[in-house]
């Protein structure tokens, strides 16, 4: 059975809106450090809890949009079994489960996305064009080099100790946050792309049984 997947790809596009606006206030946070490292230093108790409350904030959003993302993806997946079951290698299942196993989730999600984009085309079978999966690519090294660079960037915080340990956490933090900001905004086209790719062609089935 379809599923239609645009209310939660509405729902999610204003969830990574929001997400992309606290990151960005936490890139302003981290340009400020590295213009002023000493003033930052002094005030490293402000400074300290500036960022905690940017972390905690995104924290909560990047939840919230976890869940929406997790529920849209297993609505996709769901419909390319309808279309393509035999271009799908993993259930449905895996389309929750995939983000969860460590390692593995460095790349099985997005093989379930290209296969699911796949799906969604007028022709499933057909070879991919040139360009076809850039934006998926792009969303997806975008996402996976973002947060390998946070999570390197809060173990330099911790360790901070010094004006120059702080600039470089301040410099990591920054790059992480060019990443993530990047991963969100095409994640937002992605996922307004897919769902109207599968829109059209939900929409095309009906007409045609008409």
């Amino acid at each position: 059975m379809l599923r239609n997947p645009n209310g939660l790809a509405t729902a999610l596009t204003v969830l990574l809106g929001v997400d992309v606006l606290l990151f960005l206030l936490g890139a302003g946070s981290e340009a400020w450090i590295l213009a002023d490292p000493l003033a930052a230093a002094e005030s490293y108790a402000t400074v300290e809890a500036t960022l905690n409350t940017l972390t905690a904030a995104g924290f909560l959003a990047y939840l919230a949009t976890v869940v929406v993302f997790i529920i849209w993806f297993h609505q996709v997946r769901s419909n390319a079994g309808v279309w393509a079951p035999d271009l799908q290698s993993r259930t449905p299942g895996w389309a929750i489960g995939s983000w969860f196993i460590p390692i593995g989730n460095l790349w099985i999600p997005r093989q379930i996305a290209v296969e699911v984009w796949r799906a969604s085309r007028p022709d499933p079978y057909a070879a991919d064009g040139a360009r076809e999966l850039t934006l998926l690519n792009s969303w997806w090294t975008c996402f996976v080099v973002g947060v390998a660079v946070d999570r390197l960037s809060s173990g330099l915080y911790k360790q901070a100790d010094t004006l120059d340990a702080l600039t470089t956490a301040a410099t990591w933090s920054m790059a992480g946050y060019v990443f993530i900001v990047a991963s969100g905004v095409l994640a937002i086209l992605f996922v307004r792309r897919l769902t109207s790719m599968q829109h059209t062609k939900a929409t095309g089935m009906l007409s045609a049984a008409k």
